[in-house]
């Protein structure tokens, strides 16, 4: 029954991107075995891109792509050169975004894992940021957490936009561990605080006091994501926050991502795709 409601439940927030790929919009219910598996047992972190291509970061410091029937496609062996990776961008396929916090640098790699540029934050007088995201116009959205600023940030380091600054308009101040270009606004993630929206101008729309999600998504205004062993739901703009206990072939991964091919499964032998059916 738990895993009929929440085949369900996905199947309903997908609703929106399933209209855009013929391939969602007659699901009924995700299937109980794995539709591909990609064996990685030192991966410490993955991604999936709007395409299906899988990232995945290894603990020794690789970061491998596969194609959406899991053949391996390229490696980029360079990534500790500036540290350890704080957090990837796929949102482009063609400029793939790794971010590291130590340096405040972003590496940017073409669709074969080739570096085609490095931006240095400091040069736009950033030092401390936790989140980095491709923005709708691939520059960066970065929040600054010692002016507490929205900023974005070009292709050559150069800040282009800002907000105010938020300690005159919040009465806490967010320390954002994800950011999320999406729908025309930009989301900014912190577990402890909630949820906070801004438009493409910098001005403050909303704060929702959603907390402790992990693998938080945004797909057509609504929010996924992962709170224990429950998978939650809330479509932005009304009150009902919906939460469902989680699958047992769910549960106990180490992390999940939803996209429109199916839900992807990490844990301690690899990534698995469980698709729609």
């Amino acid at each position: 029954m738990r895993i009929f409601l929440f085949t369900i439940l996905v199947c309903y927030v997908l609703t929106g991107a399933a209209q855009e790929s013929a391939g969602l919009e007659s699901s009924s219910g995700i299937s109980d075995t794995e539709a591909l598996r990609v064996s990685a047992p030192d991966a410490a972190a993955f991604t999936v891109d709007n395409l299906g291509n899988l990232y995945m970061l290894t603990s020794k410091g690789l970061l491998k792509k596969y194609n959406n029937r899991g053949d391996s496609l390229n490696v980029f062996n360079d990534v500790r050169r500036y540290g350890s990776v704080c957090a990837m961008d796929v949102t482009n396929p063609m400029k793939v975004l790794l971010y590291y916090r130590d340096f405040s640098t972003v590496v940017m790699l073409d669709r074969f894992l080739n570096r085609i540029n490095i931006v240095d934050l400091r040069k736009a007088g950033i030092f401390q940021a936790k989140a980095v995201a491709l923005s709708y116009d691939n520059n960066l959205w970065v929040f600054d957490e010692q002016s507490a600023k929205l900023k974005k940030i070009g292709d050559d380091s150069k800040l282009l936009s800002e907000t105010v600054d938020l300690r005159q308009v919040l009465n806490a101040i967010p320390s954002p561990d994800k950011i999320i270009d999406r729908d025309g606004f930009v989301y900014l993630y912190d577990k402890d605080k909630g949820l906070y929206i801004f438009d493409y101008y910098g001005a403050l729309k909303n704060e929702l006091a959603i907390t402790g999600l992990t693998g938080l998504q945004v797909i057509n205004k609504t929010v996924l994501g992962r709170k224990d062993n429950k998978f939650v739901k809330y479509t932005l703009g009304t009150f009902d926050m919906q939460e469902v206990e989680l699958p047992e072939m769910i549960k106990h991964a180490e992390d999940i991502r939803i996209m429109q091919l199916g839900i992807y499964v990490r844990n301690s032998g690899g990534i698995a795709l469980f698709k729609y059916r």
